[in-house]
């Protein structure tokens, strides 16, 4: 089903664990979502099916969730996808946007490069490899490493967006690329892609991680070495991911009714909220590679923000 109709470029995250997908007599397609409590349902993306079968699967979703005593809040939606949650009576705010990068003829020469290059570089001079590893020699104990020191180092107050990245293993595990990074006979970095189906089809940058002390650049070097692998294939995108709370417009721009307290709230946390989640830092990572496409995504609550949605929102994503 992805294939056939998976064109959002992070719809590859409903194979993630601990997401469900809700299917329809006679649609050929699903939607993902996660329970929230006893009162919500959060939807990853819009449905997942042909043009003419999202209005009667998104349908069937808000009858289930009304028979259970629930309310649909829906999260990263494309604009077309927010279009059809505003006509079924949801609030509809940008929460973030997503970037991408189209591959044919991209180069990572010229003077606006620079920068990204020296990165480059100064991994290589200091004695760093990149290179993709298959599934079957990946090592499980050097990335679990990896992991730990990671997260480590992050703090406790710093926080990912749990329902809204990649993961390493589960069931799409055997669909994603990994690309590693070596020094000194250690495993110091990795970087995940999931792949991207429809007119898009690519490739998504959806899970880093690497060692406190490794190497400068060391994540730019896998990152490049994997730009250069996919545009040797022939792949046509690479796409760098969602990030909330930034490239933010005005409420005019929303593809529906929005709640002005929601736009504030998200607009502080994008002014003032770093030091919960570095949405600045991913955004400065991500525009250094120069993506030709930058995509508002929105985030919708039926029938209006309620605190408890936006709570229970919060719990999923490991916010709080």
């Amino acid at each position: 089903m992805l294939r056939r109709h998976g064109s959002h470029s992070s719809a590859f995250l409903a194979m993630n664990r601990g997401n469900r997908r809700f299917h329809a007599d006679g649609v050929d397609g699903f939607v993902p979502y996660r329970e929230g409590g006893r009162r919500h349902l959060f939807q990853l993306g819009g449905p997942v099916c042909a043009d003419r079968d999202q209005e009667r699967l998104l349908t069937a979703l808000l009858d289930r969730a009304e028979g259970e005593g629930r309310r649909v809040v829906a999260v990263q939606l494309s604009r077309t996808a927010a279009e059809l949650h505003a006509g079924h009576g949801f609030v509809v705010n940008q929460f973030g946007a997503s970037f991408s990068i189209a591959l044919e003829g991209y180069s990572l020469g010229g003077q606006r490069m620079v920068k990204v290059r020296n990165m480059v570089n100064r991994a290589r001079r200091e004695g760093v490899t990149a290179a993709e590893v298959p599934v079957g020699e990946q090592d499980a104990e050097a990335l679990d490493a990896v992991d730990a020191a990671w997260l480590r180092a992050k703090g406790r107050h710093v926080k990912e967006l749990e329902f809204l990245i990649g993961e390493r293993g589960g069931p799409g595990a055997p669909h994603r690329r990994l690309f590693t990074a070596v020094h000194q006979g250690r495993t110091v970095g990795y970087v995940s892609y999931s792949p991207v189906f429809g007119e898009r089809a690519g490739w998504l940058y959806d899970l880093t991680r690497r060692l406190p002390d490794a190497p400068p650049g060391t994540v730019e070097l896998m990152f490049a070495t994997a730009l250069r692998r996919f545009q040797d294939e022939g792949c046509g995108w690479l796409h760098l991911g969602f990030t909330p709370f930034v490239q933010l417009g005005q409420d005019t721009d929303a593809p529906g009714p929005t709640s002005r307290v929601l736009h504030r709230c998200v607009g502080l946390l994008a002014a003032k909220g770093q030091a919960i989640y570095p949405a600045a830092a991913q955004e400065s990572f991500k525009l250094k590679w120069r993506p030709q496409l930058i995509e508002p995504e929105y985030l919708a609550f039926q029938g209006g923000v309620s605190p408890a949605a936006v709570w229970q929102l919060m719990r999923l994503t490991k916010s709080v």
